[in-house]
Formats: C-alpha cells, structure tokens, sequence
C-alpha cells in the first residue's frame, strides 16, 4: 500500500476534519515531547478505553450474560472468525458479536 506523502512524508500533517487547526498543533507538540515510553502508554490507555465502550454496549445489548461470553463477543469484535471458532469454538455469525 503506497504511503501517503502528506501523513508520512517530510512533512507531516494531521488531517481531523472536527479539530482546529491550532488546537492540531497545539496536539502535534505534545506528541513530540512525549517519549516512546509515554506513546506507548497512551496507545495502551486508549486501546483500554475503547475495550470498556465496547464492553458496555456488549453488555447493554445482551444484557445479564456471563463473565465469559462477555469476553467471547469482546473478543470476537478485535479478532478473525476463524481464530475464534477454532480457539475459542466461538463462532460470531452464529452467536453474535
């Protein structure tokens, strides 16, 4: 897949067609002074994040389940139908995301 010069090239851009462009770079600047560490740890912190939306509306759409098929349909919205029939012997299209 061919890289897009205006996000990867010399000069990078932000493209968020909702953000001011001042707050963009007020954002990009931060990022800079941020370490690896600090990066990763923000990745992690949002990936966290959207797991707990997702978890809430799994849980609002079916309702009292169990701890496992919570996990199951949290599970099966990150991973292939076909990892989780063959791991987990959970098949989406059947039993829902």
């Amino acid at each position: 897949m061919p890289l897009n010069k205006n996000v990867l090239g010399s000069r990078r851009t932000f493209k968020n067609l909702d953000t001011p462009l001042s707050i963009q770079k007020i954002l990009i600047a931060g990022y800079r002074k941020m370490t690896p560490q600090q990066k990763l740890q923000r990745v992690n912190e949002l990936t966290k994040a959207v797991q707990q939306l997702a978890l809430a509306r799994i849980r609002k759409q079916y309702g009292e389940i169990s701890e496992r098929e919570q996990q199951l349909r949290l599970a099966a919205l990150w991973l292939p139908r076909e990892t989780m029939i063959r791991v987990f012997r959970w098949d989406p299209e059947q039993y829902g995301y």
